[in-house]
């Protein structure tokens, strides 16, 4: 208990002694954050994908789907991821340069006592997108990549995505347990005797 309350006594200290660097992160990343609305609301408007923003839900297609995804992650990156990790890059490389010694070793010994355990934050890991890409391409081979979703009754895109899961657990599930029976056999079973 008292290593939380020395940790949170430190953190206090070290907010107070640079509050002027906390509000420049908070102002910096609440402008950043208005930037990638600004930069969205903007793409959304200007670009001929979704026919400059007048377009139905039922006229996009998977095309435009991934178009757009890879533009706005684009466009997003230009406009204010760059010059953020830039801002936040030089400007923490000359706050840290400029702090005294001390702090710098009261930091780096501070940081060296704690064990960073790995958290899982929830996050899909790029399972989801490697399914959705397998998706992509399940529907292209059927032949319906540009068609429109409202074209299609919504059942056949949900039994797609059904299906394009079902291939994946097929082609790396049977070999995964192909693998995992041979193993099985060779050491464990005699691990086990």
């Amino acid at each position: 208990m008292s290593e939380e309350l020395s940790e949170e006594a430190y953190w206090k200290g070290f907010v107070k002694k640079h509050w002027i660097l906390l509000v420049v992160v908070i102002v910096a990343c609440i402008c950043a954050f208005i930037g990638a609305l600004l930069v969205l609301i903007w793409f959304i408007e200007t670009s001929p994908i979704g026919a400059y923003g007048t377009a139905f839900v039922g006229d996009w297609n998977l095309d435009w789907i991934v178009g757009f995804t890879i533009l706005i992650i684009l466009w997003e990156l230009l406009f204010v991821g760059i010059p953020a990790g830039l801002f936040f890059g030089v400007g923490g490389y000359i706050w840290w340069s400029r702090l005294p010694d001390e702090e710098k070793q009261e930091f780096k010994a501070r940081d060296k006592k704690k064990t960073h355990n790995k958290r899982n934050a929830g996050g899909g890991g790029g399972g989801s997108f490697f399914i959705f890409i397998v998706y992509c391409i399940y529907i292209g081979v059927e032949g319906n990549y540009y068609t429109t979703f409202g074209s299609l009754p919504y059942t056949y895109w949900l039994s797609r995505c059904f299906l394009a899961l079902m291939w994946i657990l097929i082609i790396f599930g049977i070999p995964i347990c192909i693998i995992v029976l041979i193993y099985y056999l060779t050491v464990w079973r005699k691990k086990s005797e």
